[in-house]
């Protein structure tokens, strides 16, 4: 998943909880794929507890190519 922000302290706390901490960042996720600023904290970190459990290099190379399809036909940008 990407990194939280120092401010997002709810967020941290419930990545540490279902322990989405353990992931090492990056610069797209899962979460970010499936609704990014469209979703909730709560959503998110479902969303990156869930690639904890199914984590795969088909699953990341899904996710770079949704990344770049989302990209290039600007969806889910809410600014």
């Amino acid at each position: 998943p990407r990194p939280a922000l120092f401010s997002q302290v709810d967020l941290i706390d419930l990545r540490t909880k279902f322990r989405v901490h353990e992931l090492t960042p990056g610069l797209t996720g899962w979460a970010q794929i499936n609704g990014r600023d469209e979703i909730t904290i709560t959503e998110k970190v479902k969303l990156d507890s869930e690639y904890l459990k199914k984590k795969s290099t088909l699953l990341d190379m899904r996710i770079l190519w949704m990344t770049a399809q989302k990209t290039i036909f600007k969806e889910g940008i809410s600014h």
